[in-house]
C-alpha cells in the first residue's frame, strides 16, 4: 500500500513538472505570445476587495503565457481601521498568495519595498525588515516554480558566489545579525526566444534610507543583483535571445527631468543621483553596470518597474556622452494610492514576437469594471 502511494505521488510530481514545462514552452500564433504586467497593488480595502479581483478576472480572460507583479503588495503605510491587511502582518502575504494563485497563467513576482524594506515603519507594524523579506522568500520562493494555477519552472540565482543576507532568528530587538542566504527571489526564464529576469531592487533608496537603513544588507543584495543581471545577459547572448526583459520594483531615476510620479533625479551621464547624499544612492552602481550590458547586447532591452505610480513607456537611458540608448525601453506599470479607488487598477499586456524588430509591443489594459473618471459605456 505504501509503495503504491509513493508511486502515485511520484507520478503526480512528474506530471506536474511535465505540465509546467509544457506551459513554459507553449507558443501562440506561430511564435508570438502575450504576457501581463502589474504591480503596486492593492493599496486599499476597495482595491483589495474589488479592484484587484476585477483586474485578475480581466487578465484571466486573455490568453497569457505568464504574468509578473513588479512588487508592493500594499501601500507604503498601514491604514488604521482597514478590513484587509495593510500592515506587514503574515495575513498580507497570504492575501497576495491568494491573488497570485487565482491567476490562470503562471504568476511570477518580485518583492517591493512596501512589503519588506518599509515594514520597520511604525505605521506598518514596526517589523524587522529583513525578517519580513525572509518570510516572503519562504512563502513565495521556496520552490523553483512560479505561482498561479499553471506553474512554470524558473531558474533561481545560485548563492555560492554572491549570497544575500538573511535574518537570524532570536536577534534582540533593535539589533541586527546576518547570515548568508540564497537570493531565491531572483529568477530567470525563457520564452519564445526572449530572456526574462527578476531582480530584488527596492524603492526607499534600495534600503539605504528611510526608517532603518541597512548598508550591510544592501551591499550583499546589490552585488547579487549585478551578478545575476550580468549572467542573464551572458546567457541571453549565448542563447541568441532576441531581447531581454528585466522586472524589478524600484524606479531608480534615469535623468534630471525624470520627476513625474516622484522618481529620483539623476545625472544622465554619470548616473549619480542628484537629490540625496552619495551614501544614500542605492542605484548608481547597478545602473552603470546595466548601461554597459545594454550597450554591449545591442538588441531590445525592456526594464519594467513600479514604485512611482505613473504608467509610462519611454526611453530615458543615456550613455556617458548623453546619447539616448535606442535599444532600451523603460516600462512603468500602473500603480495607485489609497485615495484614487480603482481608478488606476489596471495592467499592461505585452505582445512578444522575437521575429519583429522591436520584439515587445505594449497594449495598456484599462479594466472595464474599474473605470471611474470615465465609466465604461
Amino acid at each position: 500500500m505504501k509503495k503504491g502511494v509513493l508511486l502515485s505521488t511520484a507520478g503526480l510530481i512528474i506530471a506536474g513538472a511535465i505540465a509546467a514545462n509544457a506551459w513554459a514552452d507553449r507558443d501562440d500564433d506561430g511564435g508570438s505570445y502575450a504576457i501581463g504586467l502589474w504591480g503596486d497593488l492593492p493599496y486599499s480595502d476597495l482595491q483589495a476587495q474589488v479592484g484587484v479581483p476585477n483586474l485578475i478576472a480581466d487578465m484571466n480572460a486573455h490568453k497569457l503565457a505568464f504574468t509578473v507583479h513588479d512588487g508592493d503588495l500594499k501601500a507604503g503605510n498601514g491604514t488604521p481601521g482597514s478590513v484587509t491587511p495593510t500592515i506587514c502582518s503574515d495575513a498580507l502575504y497570504v492575501q497576495a498568495q491568494g491573488f497570485f494563485n487565482a491567476l490562470h497563467a503562471p504568476a511570477i513576482l518580485t518583492p517591493g519595498d512596501n512589503d519588506w524594506t518599509d515594514c520597520d515603519r511604525p505605521s506598518n507594524g514596526g517589523f524587522n525588515s529583513l525578517e519580513r523579506l525572509d518570510h516572503e522568500r519562504a512563502l513565495f520562493f521556496s520552490t523553483p516554480f512560479s505561482l498561479g494555477q499553471h506553474k512554470m519552472r524558473l531558474e533561481v540565482q545560485d548563492a555560492s558566489a554572491t549570497p544575500c543576507k538573511g535574518f537570524v532568528s532570536g536577534t534582540p530587538a533593535g539589533t541586527t545579525a546576518y547570515k548568508d542566504v540564497p537570493c531565491v527571489e531572483n529568477r530567470r526564464w525563457h520564452k519564445g526566444g526572449v530572456t526574462y529576469v527578476t531582480l530584488n531592487i527596492q524603492g526607499s533608496c534600495n534600503n539605504l534610507c528611510d526608517t532603518s537603513p541597512d548598508p550591510v544588507e544592501y551591499a550583499a543584495r546589490n552585488a547579487a543583483n549585478i551578478a545575476w543581471m550580468r549572467e542573464t545577459f551572458r546567457d541571453a547572448t549565448g542563447r541568441g535571445s532576441a531581447a531581454v526583459m528585466i522586472i524589478s520594483q524600484a524606479d531608480p531615476g534615469w535623468n534630471t527631468a525624470d520627476v513625474v510620479g516622484g522618481g529620483p533625479t539623476r545625472n544622465p551621464k554619470t548616473l549619480a543621483e542628484t537629490d540625496v547624499p552619495a551614501q544614500q544612492d542605492g542605484f548608481q552602481e547597478f545602473l552603470l553596470a546595466l548601461r554597459d550590458e545594454v550597450i554591449a547586447f545591442r538588441k531590445p532591452v525592456a526594464y519594467v518597474h513600479g514604485d512611482s505610480h505613473y504608467f509610462r513607456i519611454d526611453k530615458p537611458f543615456q550613455d556617458s556622452a548623453g546619447r539616448r540608448l535606442e535599444n532600451f525601453t523603460r516600462v512603468e506599470t500602473y500603480g495607485d494610492n489609497q485615495g484614487n479607488g480603482t481608478n488606476d487598477v489596471n495592467w499592461l499586456k505585452v505582445v512578444v514576437d522575437s521575429r519583429s524588430r522591436e520584439v515587445f509591443s505594449y497594449q495598456p489594459q484599462v479594466v472595464p469594471a474599474n473605470r471611474v473618471a470615465v465609466p465604461a459605456p
